[in-house]
């Protein structure tokens, strides 16, 4: 009797599932939620001068089986979150971006879905979306754009490229900081612009 619970154990375990590269990466970030970190800008694109030496911090603010919310502070500018949820086979990105009253920007929601993992990195092409919202804004350098993150035991990095375009941040996962202040309009519907 013993040997046949072992035999069906066994076989159990072996036709266990094993988990998606999509999943281990949610549930690996999950793992931060509620915690913010520091960060700094490694690339050196002319374009982000103005910010180069300001101080960054991604904060894990809100994290639910399907969606996490990453607001992006830089210094005291808190318009910007990621928000990373599960598709049917990955995952996607998308950037909220609104003003200081809680308005949406117009550019907004953008991002794309996950076409690739390569071990702790995933990329993101932009989708078909992204690229009419940013024709229609005239952003037409931007229809070609990828964006990546790459997710370790000790750093999270965020990464946009295209031809002549790099932008990289990256973030010290092991030691925490305190959270800033909540990003502008958390409380405001992303897809209206309207309280919840």
């Amino acid at each position: 009797m013993r040997i046949l619970l072992f035999i069906t154990a066994f076989i159990f375990v072996g036709c266990a599932p094993k988990q998606s590269p999509a999943d281990a990466f949610f549930e690996t970030l999950s793992a931060h939620c509620g915690k913010s970190y520091a960060g700094e800008i490694t690339s050196n694109d002319a374009a982000d001068a103005d910010y180069a030496d300001a101080p960054l911090v991604m904060e894990v603010r809100t994290c639910s089986e399907d969606e996490i919310r990453i607001p992006f502070h830089i210094d005291d500018n808190r318009s910007r979150t990621w928000v990373i949820t599960r598709t049917g086979d990955g995952l996607r990105l998308k950037h909220i971006h609104r003003h200081m009253d809680g308005t949406l920007d117009p550019v907004t929601n953008y991002g794309g879905d996950s076409a690739r993992f390569d071990g702790h990195r995933v990329e993101f092409p932009v989708d078909e979306f992204s690229v009419a919202l940013f024709e229609k804004e005239g952003l037409t350098a931007a229809v070609t754009n990828t964006w990546a993150i790459e997710l370790s035991d000790d750093q999270f990095a965020y990464e946009l490229f295209r031809e002549n375009r790099t932008f990289r941040a990256e973030f010290d996962l092991t030691q925490s900081v305190k959270s800033p202040p909540a990003p502008w309009g958390e409380k405001m519907n992303d897809e209206t612009g309207e309280g919840h």
